[in-house]
């Protein structure tokens, strides 16, 4: 159910109508826009957006251009030879031939496309028939440019080659009399044989039409030629005519013949030229879409609006055209806040928000894209009022109050949980204090029936209804005082100002007439007002903290992830150097070892011979040299070639020599379980728990850690205690000094006159000074003046780990001149 009845005209509807229609190719989706209808159908709605989506990302996605161009209504063509003895013409056939192949063209287009992906557009070519037949027989009596063919019949071919030769004949006779007249100069030298009444003639001079034997058939307009038929060629050009004739009696029979072929297949056609229409139609929703930046949002079968950054599209395009940006809205309508009241200054943005959200709503249910964020969630609503302008009329002795009176009683009568009600400058037009009064009970109205609304108000009434009514919440128009400007951003949670004093200065109104203003509405309201406004100026502060904090987390997300990756890689290639040292180590090892198995077998053979012997050790020393020229070689074969070469010796029966114990050797043997230790060049100290082979198990105070025994350094009890005393003598250094702080430290400072940063330097230390002595609360005296100081002291404290909370100070004792600091 939609209210008033111009519903459409009110919220500029017909506008987005008249764009989707320019945008289509044909009449046929031209009727389908003229179709479009509010549905409160879940199962329609959704069915009609996912179309449109598909068609968009056909549109935006797919390589391969929509074959559109050829898209002609074929309709009243074939409603009018319905009757038996009717034809259709030769236009009409080559336009119905036109339309066929654009239907062709269409299904083999989308059915080439996956049907899961798009499976509503596969729905719509369903049942959808080609006509080849239709189409060959049509390329069979046409040509290429619409005209019928010679060999659309043998009768048609004879008798267009009979017209072809008389037409020649009349030619070359025409010829030769206009030259011999030429020649007599009764025709002038440029002429040329020219057509009167279908019939071949030559200008002749009215002065020499006696010399040239035949009939006149026209006159020039000025007189000054007379168009003849010699008599040589009246009867050529009368069997010319009869030529003619048989020629456009075997054209109609043609014609005929294929109509009545065509005429059972008319309900198909018609089925065809409504699918031309329905792509036509898709294709300008997505290509408005597209346009004004639309996308297909979540939508739940639920009442609510939570929309995120949602555009008006036709002040989109506005403001496009300008060169300018909008400005988006945020807005959530839910069960817990079903009723949004909005205030604010004029010329804020009230108006345009309560269209912005009707406009969009009343095109998502038409199964049109809407301009929101793709995080957005949307719902269906069964019901849409509203209450936007001056419904005053003289006609029905109604008065703007009146009208506005005679819609909320409509509302009121008609409203249940599935309505949407959209009121503009609600209560207005009367007496403020009854209106208010009004209007105030009118909104109880509206909550207690469960409606869902978006109202624009002035009246302070009704912002303290909302503050304390369930379902109801208050919104703002933010407007930026210090350029005395609206920012046209909707703020959600507390009410706005008017803003009515700002306003008249920047109008220019006198100052001294606002001040005797101020002083008849009195403090009490002002200080309202000025309050609400330092809310929301605060709440924009705070908004732009936590979008700058949001970007910050967004980069470092991409930051750590993008390290990540480049981790992964390089463990990757790690792991492929490391198998890659395996096998060339595993390949080292495996010809080391047979090297010296060959060695060793020589020498047995030898039997110990001197020369021989000297030979193969030659051989294996040349093979080590080659290996130490070569890469390093890992560990792991190095050792096994150590121990190859070992029995290698013991083989030979040669004394092995001594090896001199290294320094993990003699650590081991002066350090043992308790022993106090600490890390070379660190000062920690700890004891040893357990011995290893050249490691120990150290604990550092509650850590335990396995150390090599040369990272380690024993330490004797004398100088442990003289640490020990060092470290004490620095603590009580520092107990002394925080105490002495504690009883010279003052709970205020007052930073007035300073510079920012002179006053922020201060204010680090004072705050640090505190922390460290353990205060409750401290008081920092800033001064009102413009507010930057204590915009910038309250910007740093909310940054400081331990303050709990800070705020103005009492009226009585300074007010949002002094801020008090209070800690965890």
């Amino acid at each position: 159910m939609l209210y008033p009845f111009h519903f459409e005209q009110k919220i500029d509807f017909t506008t987005i109508r008249q764009l989707l229609k320019d945008k289509c190719v044909s009449s046929l989706g031209i009727e389908k826009v003229d179709e479009i209808q509010f549905s409160s159908d879940y199962a329609v709605v959704m069915r009609l957006l996912s179309q449109t989506d598909e068609m968009l990302r056909v549109l935006t996605t797919d390589s391969d251009e929509l074959p559109i161009g050829d898209f002609y209504d074929v309709r009243p063509a074939l409603s009018r030879v319905r009757v038996e003895g009717l034809f259709l013409d030769e236009l009409e056939v080559f336009d119905l031939r036109r339309a066929l192949e654009a239907v062709r063209l269409l299904v083999s287009f989308l059915t080439k496309h996956d049907a899961e992906v798009y499976p509503h557009l596969h729905e719509l070519v369903n049942g959808i028939e080609t006509f080849p037949l239709i189409i060959n027989s049509i390329d069979g009596i046409l040509n290429k440019f619409g005209k019928i063919k010679d060999n659309a019949s043998t009768e048609l071919a004879r008798i267009r080659k009979d017209v072809f030769q008389v037409q020649s004949s009349i030619s070359r006779t025409l010829n030769s009399i206009l030259r011999q007249a030429q020649t007599d100069g009764y025709v002038e030298k440029d002429v040329a044989p020219t057509m009167r009444e279908g019939r071949l003639v030559i200008p002749v001079s009215p002065a020499f039409k006696r010399k040239v034997n035949g009939i006149v058939h026209d006159e020039s307009a000025t007189g000054k030629t007379v168009f003849i038929e010699p008599t040589q060629v009246v009867e050529a050009n009368n069997r010319l005519r009869e030529l003619e004739g048989e020629e456009r009696r075997e054209i109609m029979r043609i014609l005929v013949e294929f109509t009545n072929f065509v005429r059972p297949h008319t309900e198909e056609i018609f089925a065809s030229q409504y699918f031309l229409g329905q792509i036509d139609f898709l294709r300008a929703k997505a290509l408005f879409a597209i346009e004004i930046k639309a996308i297909k949002p979540r939508v739940d079968d639920i009442c609510q609006l939570e929309w995120a950054k949602a555009v008006h599209p036709l002040l989109l395009l506005s403001l496009k055209k300008q060169g300018k940006e909008i400005v988006p809205l945020d807005i959530v309508l839910n069960e817990k806040q079903r009723i949004l009241l909005i205030s604010g200054p004029n010329a804020g943005g009230k108006s345009v928000c309560l269209k912005t959200v009707v406009l969009l709503q009343y095109m998502l249910q038409c199964g049109l894209l809407v301009p929101l964020h793709d995080s957005s969630r949307a719902g269906i609503f069964e019901r849409l009022f509203i209450d936007i302008g001056d419904e005053q009329s003289i006609e029905n002795d109604l008065s703007t109050y009146s009208s506005h009176l005679m819609n909320m009683k409509f509302f009121i009568k008609n409203s249940n949980p599935k309505t949407l009600l959209l009121i503009d400058e609600f209560g207005t037009g009367t007496e403020p204090q009854i209106g208010g009064a009004i209007a105030e009970a009118t909104l109880e109205r509206f909550n207690r029936n469960l409606a869902f609304g978006v109202i624009t108000t002035h009246y302070t009434n009704l912002k303290h209804f909302a503050e304390d009514a369930v379902g109801i919440v208050n919104g703002a128009m933010l407007y930026d005082r210090q350029h005395l400007q609206p920012l046209f951003q909707l703020s959600i949670g507390n009410p706005g100002s008017s803003f009515a004093v700002e306003i008249a200065r920047k109008i220019g109104l006198p100052e001294d007439l606002i001040a005797e203003a101020a002083e008849k509405v009195g403090a009490e309201h002002l200080d309202y007002d000025k309050h609400l406004q330092d809310i929301v100026r605060d709440k924009r502060y705070w908004e732009n903290k936590r979008q700058q904090i949001r970007q910050k987390e967004k980069k470092l997300d991409e930051t750590l992830e993008k390290y990540e990756v480049e981790m992964a890689g390089i463990e990757r290639q790690r792991k492929e150097i490391t198998q890659k040292a395996k096998a060339e180590a595993q390949n080292l090892l495996s010809e080391a070892n047979a090297k010296i198995e060959n060695t060793i077998r020589q020498i047995k053979e030898a039997d110990a011979e001197k020369v021989r012997t000297q030979l193969v050790r030659k051989e294996l020393d040349d093979f080590k040299n080659k290996i130490k020229d070569s890469e390093p070689a890992p560990k792991s074969p190095k050792g096994d070639l150590k121990s190859a070469n070992s029995r290698l010796q013991l083989n030979k029966k040669n004394d092995t020599k001594n090896v001199k114990p290294d320094v993990a050797t003699l650590l081991a043997t002066s350090l043992q379980v308790g022993s106090t230790v600490r890390l070379k060049g660190q000062t920690a100290t700890g004891t040893i728990i357990e011995l290893q082979d050249k490691q120990v198990l150290v604990a550092f105070g509650n850590l335990k850690s396995t150390v090599k025994l040369t990272k380690l350094e024993p330490i004797s009890n004398n100088q442990l205690k003289k640490e020990a005393r060092k470290y004490e003598s620095l603590g009580n250094t520092t107990t002394d000094e925080v105490r002495q702080r504690k009883l010279t430290f003052q709970s205020e400072i007052d930073v007035r006159g300073m510079r920012g940063d002179e006053a922020l330097q201060a204010v680090m230390y004072f705050i640090d000074d505190a922390v460290m002595v353990g205060v409750a609360s401290v008081r920092i005296l800033h001064g009102t003046g413009t507010g930057a100081l204590r915009q910038l002291i309250r910007q740093y404290l909310g940054t400081v780990h331990g303050v709990r909370k800070y705020h103005d100070e009492h009226i009585q004792f300074g007010g949002a001149g002094i801020t008090v600091v209070e800690f965890e």
